[in-house]
């Protein structure tokens, strides 16, 4: 929300300049986001927390500046012209449950017309569109004092009365923005004596709004409960400034002076006569219980005494009322507008904030134990400094996605959220795939193309209507752009950028994996958790370009590009790749313990072998088969080369393998070398293939 530090100067005197008053509202809890514009036209971007509705607003964000600097509030009281009659709108409040307090007022003979330049011109600065000088006028009292109010064309209500009710089965009422909504028994609306003319909290009806024929006005402001409005709110998908702060819960003492207010703007801006006295219908009253306040506990949570005289400052200038009772103790009346005070440590709260949490001494409290790291703290921190080292940037996203995206990139039941946001976060996430390519996508679409990400998070699977829900632990890494990579690996200096590919994947989640004591670690094209005759657990990979890591049987990663189809869907312009670890299956293996080995005194010997396979003999065939044949002087045995085409001949490829032998204890013969060059030959015709000269 958007406040102008200009207007804050109705209500109090500041002594800093704006620069210095964001800041410091910003260290005592009311947060200042960022500054723009300059002199009476500097704008805050500020953070309120959803606990203070109080403070969404000038007069209260004021209050905070007023308690900060120790000055005089000004209070909201609104000079009104002598009403003449009596006023015979009546109100009937048939829900008192749901709405204790409604006051209205009666202006005849107003004229609509634009607001007065000062009132639209503040308007405009917090990014709010001026319309009439009495719609303005309710718009003007919801960012001043943070009280929502409407006014309605007093001519279209039948009846000339206002009855809070249940709407009916079949009612329906078009809002002001025009859309014909279908109210069900469970909305509170606000009716004349046929119909719905507003959805209480919520929006006005558009058959009884202001416009340049209204003559006669209806001022209304009241309290209403804030789950009735939030459920409204969800329902009709129709979130407002009103209902926003309706939610959080509003001032119940404010009806009055807002209905004032709005008045007193209209009547200076339009003319009009002011009918009769204020019309304020209580049903039930909502009163705040009163805290008992220890001093002592104060002194025992801050770790530092405060004086009585600046506890008493503090909570004074805030609104709190304080009443001595017995001993170190007060007795604490809570201010209306102050919905999220309930206990003491809430009013310590106030204490801490408003004295400065920097002025307290950098203390340690008492603790007698010990401090333990979480079992898998190691490992985390291994796999993340590889990461950082690979390049890759860390990245928090939210644990929710949409149920659709649940179902598309796993196969375990989705968690329901009871409340969710929206339908784009409905349950808990049960892959952290969707989340990696919507943050890749966030890069894409803002003019970055080079990313590299990786969350480190858990993902929930349901388990059955009497077990716990799973949380199994990840980590998501998503690549996508170009890569220098040789220029990186120090191979040929002033090489060209390439594209990033689904074998540096690989080899980024080979350096993550090799840290792990095993026995066997070998990659395949098996889609992880496939099942014969089944629906793909991955399919969202590209054919041909995805692979799984199986660490001493079990798959503890899976990686690849995703399929051009889901990168259309999610309008990913360009070839994307993603990897999910499995780190409930990793961090059952151990990290390997780094041993010294002495380089070999010995020379190594290479011999390459060439041969032709058929398309179906995967490399990981073949170094398995020569793995196989246990040669303890085998140090490796990689690809070099591999030939397609005509040549070659179609379905069939030629490739130049490495074989490197070497002994730690003496230099190897001949007639060694040509036996185990023998096996290997053996071994790969063994395979189907043919050697080539």
């Amino acid at each position: 929300m958007k406040i102008s530090p200009h207007w804050l100067r109705d209500f109090v005197d500041l002594p800093v300049d704006y620069a210095r008053l964001a800041d410091e509202l910003t260290l005592a809890g009311i947060a200042v986001e960022s500054v723009s514009g300059e002199g009476n036209n500097t704008v805050f971007e500020m953070d309120i927390t959803t606990n203070r509705p109080d403070a969404m607003n000038h007069y209260g964000v004021a209050r905070e500046a007023s308690a900060l600097y120790d000055l005089p509030l000004k209070p909201i009281a609104p000079k009104l012209p002598p009403s003449e009659g009596k006023s015979d709108v009546t109100i009937d409040i048939q829900e008192p449950g749901l709405c204790p307090r409604f006051t209205a007022r009666e202006i005849r003979g107003a004229t609509i017309r634009p607001s007065p330049a000062n009132i639209a011109s503040r308007l405009q600065l917090i990014d709010q569109r001026p319309i009439s000088n009495a719609v303005d006028a309710t718009n003007y009292v919801l960012w001043e004092s943070g009280k929502p109010t409407h006014v309605f064309d007093l001519d279209l209500l039948e009846g000339r009365r206002l009855i809070i009710r249940k709407a009916q089965a079949g009612e329906t009422l078009k809002t002001l923005d025009g859309v014909e909504r279908k109210l069900s028994a469970d909305d509170l609306v606000v009716a004349d004596a046929k119909k719905p003319v507003g959805l209480a909290g919520v929006m006005g009806g558009f058959d009884t709004m202001i416009t340049e024929r209204t003559k006669n006005i209806l001022i209304e402001s009241a309290w209403w409960d804030p789950v009735t409005v939030r459920r409204m709110s969800k329902r009709h998908g129709l979130h407002t400034d009103a209902s926003h702060r309706f939610e959080r819960g509003a001032d119940f003492e404010s009806t009055v002076v807002s209905t004032n207010r709005v008045a007193e703007l209209i009547l200076n801006s339009g003319g009009g006569t002011l009918i009769g006295n204020v019309i304020d219908v209580i049903a039930r009253q909502l009163d705040l219980a009163p805290v008992e306040l220890d001093l002592r506990e104060v002194q025992r949570i801050l770790g530092e005494k405060l004086s009585t005289l600046e506890i008493s400052r503090t909570l004074t200038r805030l609104g709190f009322t304080m009443l001595p009772g017995s001993e170190d103790t007060y007795l604490v009346h809570i201010p209306s507008w102050r919905l999220d005070i309930e206990r003491e440590i809430d009013i310590i709260e106030e204490l801490a904030r408003l004295h400065g949490y920097d002025k307290f001494a950098n203390t340690l409290p008492a603790y007698i134990g010990e401090v333990r790291d979480l079992p898998d703290a190691h490992k985390d921190e291994r796999l993340r400094s590889s990461l950082l080292a690979l390049g890759y940037n860390e990245a928090i996203s939210l644990t929710f996605i949409s149920k659709a995206d649940a179902r598309r990139f796993s196969t375990a039941a989705e968690l329901d959220l009871a409340n969710p946001l929206s339908d784009e976060a409905s349950v808990m996430r049960t892959s952290m795939v969707p989340s990696m390519l919507n943050m890749l996508a966030y890069n894409l679409n803002r003019g970055t193309d080079n990313v590299r990400l990786f969350e480190s998070g858990n993902v929930f699977e349901a388990s059955g209507t009497d077990a716990m829900p799973r949380e199994l632990k990840r980590i998501s890494i998503g690549a996508t752009g170009s890569v220098d990579a040789d220029v990186v690996r120090g191979l040929v200096s002033g090489a060209a950028a390439r594209p990033f590919s689904f074998f540096d994947l690989k080899g980024d989640a080979e350096t993550l994996l090799a840290p792990f004591s095993h026995w066997t670690l070998y990659y395949d094209a098996q889609l992880h958790n496939e099942k014969p005759d089944s629906k793909k657990s991955a399919d969202y990979y590209h054919p041909g370009r995805y692979a799984r890591a199986v660490l001493d049987g079990t798959t503890v990663a899976q990686f690849g590009q995703i399929h051009p189809d889901v990168a259309t869907a999610r309008k990913l312009r360009q070839d994307v790749f993603v990897a999910e670890i499995y780190l409930d299956q990793l961090y059952q293996h151990d990290l390997r313990e780094a041993r010294y080995e002495a380089l070999p005194r010995f020379p190594a010997v290479e011999r390459d072998f060439s041969f032709l396979f058929n398309d179906g003999v995967e490399f990981e065939k073949i170094h398995q088969s020569v793995s196989g044949l246990a040669i303890a002087e085998l140090r490796s045995f990689v690809p070099v080369e591999i030939f397609r085409g005509e040549k070659v001949g179609a379905g069939k490829y030629s490739i130049l393998m490495r074989a490197r032998l070497q002994s730690s204890e003496r230099t190897l013969r001949d007639d060694e070398v040509a036996q185990w060059s023998g096996q290997i030959a053996q071994a790969l015709e063994g395979l189907g293939g043919a050697q080539r000269a």
